[in-house]
């Protein structure tokens, strides 16, 4: 399904989209012609119950799976056509994830867990540093730089977490279930930083959720039924959003 007012040249579009485990009579069909536009500067709420198939189309979008079939374009590349490394460097370059359990290094401190994703792109130390604690800085944990995870609460370990996803300056970040270890103070914390990335510095935000009040930070609430769209709304009125803030903006100056 198309979001309405989609322009020609979205920065993704699933056209089609299958996918089959298995084989013959054990053969379980997970997503049955998925079509899907999303623009540039968009945040999309992807829900559904369980099995529905969110999950799946997730990483279809983080290129962390392939089709069975269908076309996935991004930025007009046709992602079911690349190799498994062509598909890493494409996630390198150009995605983010962040995932219910942190996956934080236990014994490393949140700088260091920041710098990981620098690490693999061969980024010199210095560099690394810089990136790192700015990033730190931009989710509110300036001066928690040298704290291991166990000496953080699960609110700025998820924080720690954003901030490695960002570090890379990734144009979309793939968020699933951010908020589902967390209490509902934190949880909206978590939802007001993602909700700030994709205002101000306007990164596209896809995040799978079960609990309407975090998908109420969206602009767009996709939900996925028996491995289809079921249905694809623009939210009128996303929380939070500020006196003088577009809901259609990418950004705010």
């Amino acid at each position: 399904m198309t979001s309405p007012g989609a322009s020609a040249t979205p920065l993704i579009r699933l056209r089609g989209i299958t996918k089959v485990y298995g084989a013959g009579n054990t053969a379980f069909q997970a997503l049955k012609g998925v079509d899907l536009d999303i623009e540039q500067g968009d945040f999309v709420a992807i829900m559904g119950p369980s099995g529905s198939g969110k999950s799946t189309a997730m990483n279809m979008l983080g290129c962390l799976d392939v089709p069975s079939g269908g076309e996935y374009l991004f930025r007009g590349v046709h992602v079911e056509s690349l190799s498994r490394d062509e598909r890493a460097r494409l996630r390198r370059r150009y995605f983010g994830f962040v995932f219910q359990g942190f996956h934080l290094l236990a014994r490393t401190s949140a700088l260091e867990n920041v710098e990981l994703p620098l690490i693999y792109r061969g980024e010199p130390a210095t560099q690394r540093h810089a990136a790192a604690r700015a990033a730190l800085e931009q989710v509110g944990l300036k001066g928690w730089e040298h704290h291991t995870p166990g000496e953080l609460s699960g609110g700025q370990q998820q924080r720690v977490a954003i901030a490695r996803a960002i570090v890379t300056e990734p144009q979309v970040l793939l968020a699933d279930e951010p908020t589902g270890n967390l209490d509902t103070q934190r949880s909206h914390e978590i939802m007001e930083l993602l909700w700030r990335l994709n205002v101000e510095r306007g990164i596209t935000v896809l995040m799978v959720t079960h609990e309407p009040d975090m998908a109420a930070y969206a602009r767009r609430m996709v939900r996925f039924v028996d491995g289809q769209v079921a249905s694809d709304e623009r939210n009128p009125h996303p929380h939070l959003m500020p006196e003088g803030a577009s809901e259609g903006a990418g950004h705010v100056a």
